[in-house]
């Protein structure tokens, strides 16, 4: 199946893959290494932002705080303030809390927020590719105590995540940031681990879009209309799991 996209001057055509031909294609690339973005991904939604709303509204955050991330995070819809720097300060917000509590937390959230919420097509992906010793990374600009949470469900250890931290210190958390992956923070993320280039590649978003086209062969999953006009202007497959398939 293809999908037009029509804009003044300019039609775009790309291939939207089965569940069966976007398995097949992935194991027939034989990857060594498989990276992962995670939220629209491996599972629909913003774990991001909805673990900011949920912590503001569970009372994790200190009136001052949430006054102060709403403020930023109102900038950053209207354009005023940028991918990269609301991510990481979506992970300062935590600043002085301990990191167990925020573990607890991101624990909490997942299991009744987001869990459900797993495209079972990715967990079959992932536990084949598993099977056949793949080296699986997960990266994402959520911060890592929700990712390494949610990605437990796939097999995927805490070593094999590169999330947005910041540094903690004599367990608390500090407001000192060591990495916010996004855009082709992806790519230097990666490269710090020696990820360079990575076999295959899975992302929803044109925040993913630097780390999909270093990899041998990409693959949008559930892809934004940015990413379906990049993947048409790059000729890459696009696939989408059955709960978010756009009507034929």
């Amino acid at each position: 199946m293809s999908i037009l996209l029509s804009k003044p001057g300019n039609t775009l055509l790309t291939h939207r893959l089965s569940t069966a031909e976007f398995h097949a294609a992935v194991y027939d690339l034989s990857p060594a290494v498989a990276v992962f973005d995670c939220d629209g991904t491996l599972w629909s939604g913003d774990a991001g932002s909805s673990f900011m709303n949920w912590t503001i509204e569970t009372g994790l955050v200190s009136r001052e705080a949430t006054d102060w991330i709403d403020g930023r995070y109102r900038g950053y819809k209207r354009g005023e303030v940028s991918e990269i720097a609301i991510c990481g300060e979506m992970v300062q917000l935590y600043q002085g809390l301990r990191e167990d509590e925020m573990r607890r937390a991101a624990k909490k959230f997942f299991e009744s927020k987001i869990e459900q919420n797993i495209f079972p097509e990715m967990l079959e992906l992932v536990a084949e590719l598993r099977r056949r010793n793949v080296d699986i990374w997960a990266v994402s600009s959520t911060c890592d105590w929700v990712i390494e949470e949610g990605v437990q469900r796939f097999g995927i250890p805490a070593n094999r995540v590169l999330a947005a931290c910041v540094t903690v210190k004599d367990g608390l958390v500090t407001e000192t940031i060591c990495d916010v992956p996004t855009d082709e923070g992806k790519v230097a993320s990666l490269a710090r681990v020696g990820i360079t280039p990575p076999d295959a590649v899975f992302g929803n978003s044109v925040h993913d879009a630097a780390m999909l086209a270093i990899a041998r062969r990409a693959f949008p999953v559930n892809p934004t209309p940015a990413l379906v006009e990049r993947s048409a202007a790059e000729g890459w497959p696009v696939y989408y799991p059955a709960s978010v398939a756009p009507a034929s």
